[in-house]
């Protein structure tokens, strides 16, 4: 395998499950890196510089500038090919990419946006009341449309192929904001999906961020880079991170 010369720098906190899922890919294929933890809606202008579109996370090594999770992801296949996050045939690789996908958008819009953003988000980095009743809004009713679409193609054991791949990684990171936000699945409901998610989620390299993130969905955000030095990341020597919040559109 090709070894990065030096750390690649990765910008974004680990609660982020777009940031999850590339941390975990590096992790995987060895890929060194250093963390800058910021929150997007905590980023300067050279955040803004560098992600045009105030998205986390941010990749930047010796070739490139990267700033959509799953560009990066690809950029990590295609330049450090073993071990390969994507199934060794065209069909699997494609239903692999089309759950990344619907992770992003579908379960990122109704996980991240409508409950994690509402439960979290907001109190913690905008110290503004939750939408209690939004909340509730969600996971009576999307929740359970994102649910019973992944039982039905959720595998009954193992992972979509037979190894865990960027589609696994992509639906499982999900999961964890969720629960963060207090949002507990029925488990009888959704057997075969449950059960996936806890597979993947104990794969060593989600294992080691989970753990990770959790602790810091519970440090205040201006201790993230001492907590993370706690915990052995690397970090980078400069951030782009500031103390003003200011909104901008969910990472992706």
């Amino acid at each position: 395998m090709t070894t990065a010369p030096q750390p690649a720098t990765i910008i974004g906190g680990p609660v982020s499950p777009y940031v999850r899922k590339v941390l975990a890919v590096c992790e995987m294929k060895g890929v060194p890196y250093r963390l800058d933890p910021i929150v997007p809606f905590l980023g300067d202008d050279t955040f803004s510089d560098i992600s045009p579109l105030r998205r986390i996370p941010v990749f930047i090594d010796d070739e490139v500038s990267l700033c959509d999770s799953t560009v990066i992801c690809e950029y990590l296949e295609e330049r450090y090919p073993a071990p390969s996050v994507l199934p060794g045939n065209a069909a699997a690789r494609a239903h692999a990419r089309w759950l990344e996908e619907f992770a992003d958008t579908r379960i990122g819009d109704v996980f991240i946006w409508r409950v994690f953003y509402q439960a979290v988000v907001l109190p913690f980095v905008f110290q503004k009341p939750r939408d209690k009743d939004r909340i509730a809004a969600a996971v009576a009713e999307q929740v359970p449309q994102i649910m019973d679409y992944l039982e039905t193609i959720a595998p009954q054991d193992g992972f979509l192929a037979d190894e865990v791949s960027i589609g696994d990684i992509a639906v499982a990171v999900h999961f964890n904001n969720l629960a963060w936000a207090r949002v507990d699945l029925d488990g009888a409901r959704w057997p075969k999906t449950c059960a996936w998610v806890e597979r993947t989620q104990a794969t060593p390299a989600l294992a080691k961020l989970t753990r990770i993130a959790g602790r810091l969905a519970q440090t205040p955000i201006d201790q993230h880079r001492k907590a993370l030095a706690e915990l052995g990341v690397g970090l980078t020597e400069t951030s782009v991170a500031t103390h003003t919040p200011r909104r901008g559109p969910m990472t992706v």
